[in-house]
């Protein structure tokens, strides 16, 4: 017996982007008013003379802001969250350009603040996101306006793609059920509704009126995916493919079509050897790593009190790394072990055989008897690693990126040294958000590999969100 889906389940795609938009204006209403209250009356240099009209507040900045949002796709169904930071951030830009223009032309006040557009500009940004993530996360709590999806493939890639769905609410999908011949993965079947096969799509279609259909069949041939996607098209709104291209840097994937052969082909670009990228992130890591210095310092002095008091040795650990183009560095780290560590690991690994076999897949120990008390708590929230924001301002290390290897490892990295070292190594990266010291030596390195191929200043941006907010869970860390 085959489901049909309810009229809120079709129609989500529509109700949503009203929801947004309604919370979108709530954003922008709530910088306007903070940006001029801070303007007219609250900041040290106000200026009690200044005045907007009403209309332009609550009007007209609501509404460009509103049409540039919209057009940057920023209210479609399912938008990856670094996309979504970038579109947001253009979004905004371009409206407060446009409100300069009238600020000016159209003589809305008799002075053109820059310093209340630059409010505006910043508090918009903020708070558009933070009205995002908020309200997707009620919708997804209270499980609503999720759009009905259909899967034509049940294997490892459908797999995939369902645990990301599950991971990022923003996506905004509800799997009804999946379409294969021969489901290959038991904890799909074991879940979600096996529906039929390749044959019945167009009847599974037309009875559960699914208005997304994704492919998750790579192991069809291209004339059996073709035919699919030919067959389902007519009949939903929008149907997507996943190819068998896993592990490709998609983030800098450009596609271009052959419109009298009906072919496409893919342009791929690799981002981090284009000066002007590698001077772009540079500026990025700088102005992050001096405002944090701030933070950073008071931090630093509390930290190397408590080590001092916890064990006897230097408060700074200073080791060997490979950096950029394989050049070694001192990282610098606050000490988290004993001094006399090495030999403390040795005996450790000689007298147990599992301790051993762990070692050697992660290069790490969950239970390490090198570790001190104060050094445990550090590493728990990856306190031990705040001394390398020097690093940083030295041009040794980023803010994001590849993990910083040891010279050891060098033969193990094997052929992802070459990709690995194009890039300086980061504090954090896509390896410390996906599991920290839970993934194995091998899934890091093509976590890294990918990330190289992949950068964009909105993936440190991401990248940096999601540490602050794993660090504070403190999971996957020892």
């Amino acid at each position: 017996m085959i489901d049909k889906i309810s009229w809120r389940q079709k129609h989500a795609h529509n109700i949503l982007p009203i929801l947004l938009c309604l919370a979108d204006y709530v954003a922008v209403v709530a910088a306007e008013l903070l940006s001029y209250n801070l303007r007219k009356y609250w900041l040290p240099i106000a200026v009690p003379s200044f005045h907007i009209s009403e209309i332009y507040l609550f009007v007209i900045v609501p509404t460009i802001f509103l049409c540039f949002l919209h057009m940057a796709g920023t209210h479609k169904q399912s938008i990856p969250a670094w996309r979504l930071l970038q579109s947001v951030f253009y979004a905004c830009a371009y409206a407060v350009v446009l409100i300069c223009v009238l600020m000016y032309f159209a003589k809305v006040s008799e002075v053109v603040s820059r310093l209340f557009v630059s409010m505006t500009w910043c508090f918009s940004f903020l708070f558009i996101l933070f009205m995002r993530c908020g309200l997707r996360k009620i919708l997804c709590h209270v499980r609503v306006l999720k759009a009905p999806v259909l899967f034509v493939g049940a294997g490892m890639t459908a797999e995939l793609v369902v645990d990301a769905f599950n991971r990022n609410p923003a996506f905004g999908f509800s799997v009804i059920g999946f379409v294969d011949d021969h489901p290959k993965q038991e904890s799909l079947a074991e879940k979600y509704k096996i529906l039929g096969g390749f044959a019945d799509v167009e009847k599974i279609i037309r009875e559960t009126g699914a208005p997304y259909v994704i492919i998750t069949a790579p192991g069809l041939s291209p004339f059996e995916q073709v035919d699919l996607v030919n067959r389902i098209q007519p009949l939903v709104k929008s149907v997507s493919f996943v190819p068998d291209f896993m592990g490709a840097p998609v983030n800098t994937m450009d596609i271009e079509t052959l419109f009298d052969e009906r072919l496409i082909f893919l342009k791929i670009r690799n981002n981090l050897a284009e000066r002007q990228n590698r001077v772009l992130k540079r500026i990025f890591d700088l102005i992050c790593s001096l405002v944090g210095l701030v933070f950073v310092l008071p931090a630093c002095i509390v930290i190397g009190i408590l080590i001092k008091i916890d064990s006897p040795g230097a408060i700074f650990y200073t080791h060997r790394r490979i950096g950029q183009n394989g050049r070694e560095f001192d990282c610098c780290k606050f000490r988290s072990m004993y001094e006399n560590s090495e030999e403390i690991l040795q005996k450790y690994l000689a007298l147990n055989p599992k301790a051993r076999e762990e070692w050697q897949k992660f290069a790490k120990l969950k239970d390490d008897p090198r570790v001190t008390k104060i050094g445990s708590f550090l590493r728990r929230y990856s306190l031990d690693e705040l001394p390398q924001v020097f690093n940083v301002i030295k041009g040794d290390m980023s803010l994001v990126g590849p993990r910083p290897y040891l010279p050891r490892e060098k033969e193990a990295m094997d052929k992802y040294h070459d990709i690995i070292t194009v890039t300086v190594p980061g504090i954090t990266g896509l390896w410390q958000t996906s599991g920290r010291s839970e993934v194995s030596f091998k899934e890091r390195l093509r976590m890294d590999a990918w990330y190289v191929r992949n950068w964009s200043v909105w993936l440190d941006m991401i990248y940096l969100l999601k540490t602050f907010a794993v660090v504070m869970r403190g999971k996957g860390a020892y």
